[in-house]
């Protein structure tokens, strides 16, 4: 599960999550710590007793939205780190990005296919999904993007990006463009390393920074832990208050919610609460922890800081954006998604 802690100072008023494992202990560290983070139970495989428990919360799913909402307390933001393909959090129709190539980068087709999406999630109470990659991947990068692109030139990123918002946002599922600005020329996996790119400023603008800025009036974006020398050649994008302030708020021209990529991953240096306090200081308006291990959970709230004004801002910009899902004959759209998949992939 994704908990969203809330930006308010008030405790979540004794709100448990049933059905979860360690929700006990979960539950009392948020009433603990509320600060702009977002914390996560995924990671390791779960045991044959949290699978049990696992199934019976999914049972019990259309009463645990609401309740978790009250945990959060935050207009009902509940998120899915989709990472697609091998690492797919959830069932996802389309696995990964090579459907847009199937699909001949036919927008309708693409859009059904995040619609479906949406609705699952719709389902489960979760509001905020963590997918496109708008990343542009070039010959010989690491494949940590590989299958999740949405095509090799930035044309055909943003057009395919922009049908699977539309589809999650005509569902009520906010969409989170990742890696900002780029994670494409990557040479090394940065769950593992930090990559260094040294491609010139003027090529990242025109290339890996332009699906992003076609899409740069959609709710969400995630940062990317990418050292761009040409940029700030001390501090990754996560971490860089120059490529934060000047490439993706101002010229990419980015004002949603900027959240950071998992800052357990091995790209940025430092202890988690200095990776924690590095990307709320550099910009960014939410820190992501996706492990789950309790302990670093309270150190990392114990770093961070009250959300801002402007974080707070655009949270709500982005709520603003959440319509309610029109009519949606489900069984329709699973055969005619099927019928399209017939002979594709």
């Amino acid at each position: 599960g994704v908990y969203r802690v809330r930006p308010a100072a008030e405790p979540a008023g004794g709100a448990r999550l049933r059905g979860c494992p360690n929700s006990r202990e979960h539950g009392s560290f948020l009433e603990d710590f509320i600060k702009n983070l977002i914390l996560s139970d995924g990671g390791k495989p779960l045991t044959p007793d949290e699978d049990a428990r696992l199934k019976r919360a999914v049972a019990l799913q259309m009463r645990m939205p609401a309740e978790m909402r009250t945990l959060e307390g935050v207009a009902g933001m509940l998120g899915q780190r989709d990472m697609q393909g091998a690492a797919a959090r959830l069932k996802s129709w389309c696995r990964d990005g090579r459907l847009g190539w199937a699909f001949d980068g036919d927008r309708d087709d693409l859009r059904l296919d995040a619609r479906l999406i949406a609705d699952d999630l719709a389902m489960l109470g979760i509001t905020v999904d963590c997918a496109p990659v708008l990343d542009v991947p070039v010959p010989g990068a690491d494949p940590v993007i590989g299958d999740r692109a949405w095509g090799d030139d930035p044309e055909s990123v943003a057009e395919r990006g922009l049908a699977v918002c539309d589809g999650l946002l005509a569902g009520g599922v906010l969409p989170v463009v990742k890696h900002i600005p780029g994670h494409g020329r990557g040479m090394v996996d940065s769950h593992k390393r930090l990559p260094v790119v040294a491609t010139p400023a003027d090529a990242l603008d025109s290339t890996d920074f332009a699906p992003f800025r076609a899409l740069a009036g959609m709710p969400w974006a995630m940062t990317a832990h990418i050292l761009y020398s040409s940029l700030d050649p001390e501090r990754p994008a996560t971490l860089s208050a120059c490529v934060i302030g000047e490439w993706i708020r101002t010229s990419i021209g980015f004002d949603g919610v900027l959240i950071s990529d998992d800052l357990s991953m091995q790209a940025l240096g430092g202890s988690l609460p200095e990776r924690a306090r590095g990307a709320l200081d550099a910009g960014c308006d939410l820190a992501l922890h996706c492990n789950g291990v309790l302990d670093e959970m309270k150190a990392i709230a114990a770093s961070a800081g009250p959300m801002t004004e402007a974080a707070a801002r655009r949270v709500a910009a982005g709520e603003a954006r959440r319509a309610a899902p029109g009519n949606f004959d489900r069984f329709a759209a699973e055969r005619r998604f099927a019928a399209l998949l017939q002979g594709k992939v």
